[in-house]
This record gives structure tokens, C-alpha cells and sequence, in this order.
């Protein structure tokens, strides 16, 4: 069994911990947390299992990778502090560890990867013999996998369109959600996720990355973004109210252009209230979905739902990320060391873990 690390133990990190235990390729030997509040408490209770696994969580990183893990799952956030994730990163490559993460949006496409991120990662390839690989949902299988694996059942392509239209109040980030989205805030607020060319540095990657698996050479990349207001002030359970006037929902594409034409495209429908902007597309129900349409013949449309933790559609979400990643451990560990993305890393059947669930 392979020892396995899981960094963190907020929304991606508790799914981590339940997928470890599930994994039977993996034992999990330490769980690395930020809040001394934490430390010294069973993993178990941290993920919700509502049993002990008899591992206690610590915040002393030397030693956990000292210890030479085999892997780490790195849970910990990228968003606002990405020079810090990478440092934490590329510190587990150096002690031998395969790391899998969905914290670094530009390693996802790691071919087109900026310099200043990349170059860490293969020193720390070459120093230590460990291996990186980047991925989650949208960013992530929602937009390579999924959508590459539909494609091939068509006759002819002409469109693929790869969707995320989610309700943000069970996101359970506030800071996120109210800062970097800008919901709840006055509507000539300018969020920071969605200034120019911010969208395309998250999912330019993977329009690359669908290229490139379709033989396609893209022109360039474009951008739409569109935001409204709430039309009257709204309660959610987890954030608190958002008051009438304030954005309620965005929408934004990033756009393929090949051949001219817009042929790849990453659209985002997001609202804090299913009473905003109704007039976009909405999911089947009010929670959440991810869903790809191949515009065609035949027209395929295949959406997906997932929940976990008390039905919660952002818990299915980060669940996915999750299985994408740790189900890929034992591949990486089998492969040579390197930097790996989506379309290097496969995605297998659930080998050997039919009926074993970690609850």
C-alpha cells in the first residue's frame, strides 16, 4: 500500500481523506493541517466518517515529509496564494512524493505553464524523483476528460461546449464567493476572477487541452463575461443574506477560436439565488450540474450531478475532483517521475473499490 499524505482538511481536504481510507492501493499515514485547532484530532472525525482512523492531524510539515511519503494530496487552497502552494508543492516532489492537487490552476495545462511555475516543478522532478499531477472539475475532468470521451462518439463535430451552472451558496467559501466572484457585492465592484483575461488564465488550459487531444490548432482565445444584480434581497443557510442591488448571478465564456470559428467553449453560469437571471441556462435542478453539449451529428448532451455531505451539489463537486486525483495515485507511482496532465494521466474504472465506501 502506498503511504499517503492528505494536505488539509477544508472542502477539498475532508473528500481527500474519505477517498484515501476508501482507495485500497492507499494507506494514509498523515494529515497535514494549518489550524492549530486541529492539530492532535482523529482524521476521521475531520473528514465526517463518524469514526477514527488512528491517525492524529499535525501542522509539523518537516517531519510528515521526512517520513518519505509515497504521495500527498494536496488540499490546501492556491486561489489567493499560489507562491506558497507552489512552495509547499514542489517541498513534497523534493521528498519523493507523487503530489496530486487541484490547487495551481496554470499547471493544468503544464505544457503552456508559465516559467515561473513550471521550471520549481521539474527541479524539484530531478532533485527528489517525485511527480505533479494538476487537475479537478471545471478546471478539470469537466472540460478534458469528459468532453473528449463524449466526442468520440459523434459522427461530426462542430461545437463542444462544456458547462458549470451552480448556485454559490453551498460553496461554503465566503471569501471566495463575495470577494473573487464579487457575489453580494455593489454591481461597479470588479471581482478579481473576472477581470480581463483571468478566466482564460484558469480555462484557457483546458480549451488547449481539448485542442490538442482533437488535433485542432486554436487561433486565439476570447472572453465574455455578463453580471446581474438581485432583484430583491435573498437569504442563503450558509452565507447570510445578499442584498437587493448587489450581483446576483455571472455569466463568461472562454472561447476556442479554430479555423475562425468558436469551436471550444468553457461557459460558467453562476448564481447565488436560482431567482436571479433566469433567462440563462439553468441546471435540472436549482443546486448544480456540470454538463458538455457536442453540437453535431448526432447532437450529444450528457449533464452530471454529483452530491456528497448531506446532498450538498458543491461537496459532489469537490468529491469528483477528488476521486480524478487520489484514484490516480498508484498510476503515477507507476509511472516515471514527471509533470503529468490530464491527457497523460487516464481515468480507469474503479478497480478493486466495487463496494468499498468510506462512510
Amino acid at each position: 500500500m502506498i503511504a499517503t499524505v492528505v494536505w488539509g482538511t477544508g472542502n477539498v481536504g475532508r473528500a481527500a481523506i474519505r477517498a484515501v481510507e476508501a482507495n485500497p492501493a492507499l494507506k494514509l499515514v498523515a494529515v497535514l493541517v494549518h489550524d492549530p485547532a486541529k492539530v492532535g484530532r482523529d482524521a476521521g472525525p475531520l473528514a465526517g466518517l463518524g469514526h477514527e482512523l488512528g491517525v492524529a492531524a499535525t501542522d509539523d510539515v518537516e517531519t510528515v515529509l521526512a517520513a518519505s511519503p509515497g504521495a500527498v494530496v494536496y488540499a490546501a487552497s492556491g486561489d489567493i496564494r499560489p507562491m506558497e502552494a507552489l512552495a509547499d508543492i514542489t517541498a513534497a516532489i523534493k521528498a519523493g512524493a507523487v503530489v496530486v492537487t487541484p490547487s495551481l490552476y496554470p499547471l493544468y495545462d503544464q505544457r503552456n505553464a508559465p516559467a515561473e511555475l513550471r521550471d520549481p516543478v521539474l527541479a524539484a522532478v530531478k532533485e527528489g524523483g517525485g511527480s505533479l499531477f494538476v487537475s479537478g472539475v471545471d478546471p478539470g475532468w469537466g472540460n478534458d476528460v469528459l468532453p473528449l470521451l463524449v466526442s468520440g462518439l459523434g459522427t461530426t463535430v462542430d461545437v463542444i461546449r462544456c458547462q458549470e451552472i451552480f448556485d454559490y451558496s453551498t460553496y461554503e467559501q465566503p471569501d471566495s464567493v463575495r470577494y473573487l466572484v464579487g457575489m453580494g457585492q455593489p454591481m461597479d465592484y470588479a471581482p478579481p476572477m473576472l477581470a480581463p483575461m483571468v478566466p482564460t488564465m484558469v480555462w484557457g488550459g483546458q480549451i488547449r487541452l481539448m485542442a490538442r487531444a482533437l488535433g485542432a490548432e486554436i487561433d486565439e482565445i476570447r472572453e465574455t463575461v455578463d453580471r446581474r444584480p438581485l432583484e430583491t434581497t435573498v437569504g442563503t443557510r450558509t452565507m447570510g443574506e445578499f442584498e437587493a442591488g448587489t450581483q446576483g448571478a455571472v455569466r463568461f465564456e472562454v472561447i476556442g477560436i479554430v479555423g475562425g470559428e468558436p469551436r471550444i467553449v468553457v461557459e460558467h453560469v453562476t448564481r447565488i439565488h436560482p431567482s436571479c437571471a433566469t433567462d440563462w441556462p439553468m441546471p435540472p435542478n436549482s443546486a448544480g450540474a456540470h454538463r458538455v453539449i457536442i453540437e453535431g451529428r448526432p447532437r450529444i448532451e450528457v449533464t452530471i450531478e454529483a452530491t456528497d455531505e448531506g446532498e450538498n451539489r458543491s461537496a459532489g463537486g469537490n468529491a469528483t475532483a477528488v476521486g480524478r486525483l487520489v484514484n490516480a495515485i498508484d498510476w503515477l507511482v507507476e509511472a516515471e517521475p514527471g509533470l503529468y496532465d490530464a491527457l497523460d494521466v487516464p481515468l480507469r474504472p474503479a478497480i478493486g473499490k466495487l463496494g468499498k465506501v468510506a462512510r
